[in-house]
């Protein structure tokens, strides 16, 4: 028994995954860029989204992620979403106790890198990673992601979280599927393959 855990994350061309949904999101280190994802939003983006979370078992999220996600997802209709998403198990990890209320969720109290390495040990299939920046940082240097799902919008932010940031830890990636919507969003999807591999141009 072992799960996959899969990155899914929306990024502008530059690499910047901070504050896509709209002004407020996250504001942080005074970020002033919010809402640079709806305007591209189309039937294809809907699409891509609907099979990425059919696919996934369960929802990996930092603290700041769970509390953005639970305070909307409980309220949308299950025919837009809402019953894939409030019945899938939501883990959430924290330093410290928290309370979590959104249906289904479990705290995982501790170092992130230790129990994400636990949880998936002890649960089977896909556990989607959507948002959390500085989750993933951890979860890159501990060797835990196994697969990006990459939506990549044609913008340029310029400043803000990245979802590779200086210092993340060296990987090889294999493409293993890719698609373009009607708005000019790419779809990238890679595995994780260990090592980069190096060489010598002749």
């Amino acid at each position: 028994m072992a799960s996959k855990l899969v990155v899914g994350t929306f990024l502008s061309l530059d690499g910047i995954m901070q504050g896509p949904g709209g002004p407020g999101e996250d504001d942080s280190n005074g970020f002033t860029h919010g809402g640079w994802l709806p305007p591209h939003l189309d039937e294809d983006f809907n699409q891509i989204m609907a099979d990425v979370l059919e696919r996934a078992d369960g929802m990996l999220l930092g603290r700041r992620s769970y509390d953005i996600l639970s305070s909307y997802w409980p309220g949308v209709p299950d025919e837009e979403g809402g019953a894939k998403i409030n019945s899938m198990p939501k883990y959430v990890t924290t330093r410290s106790a928290k309370d979590a209320t959104w249906r289904n969720s479990e705290v995982l109290v501790g170092e992130a890198a230790e129990t994400v390495a636990e949880l998936k040990r002890r649960t089977d299939g896909v556990i989607l990673v959507q948002g959390s920046s500085d989750l993933l940082r951890t979860l890159q240097a501990a060797g835990l992601v196994d697969e990006y799902h990459l939506l990549v919008f044609p913008v340029v932010i310029g400043e803000g979280k990245r979802l590779f940031a200086e210092g993340t830890a060296a990987a090889g990636l294999k493409l293993t599927g890719s698609r373009t919507t009607s708005t000019g969003v790419l779809h990238l999807t890679y595995d994780v393959t260990g090592k980069p591999s190096y060489g010598i141009v002749e």
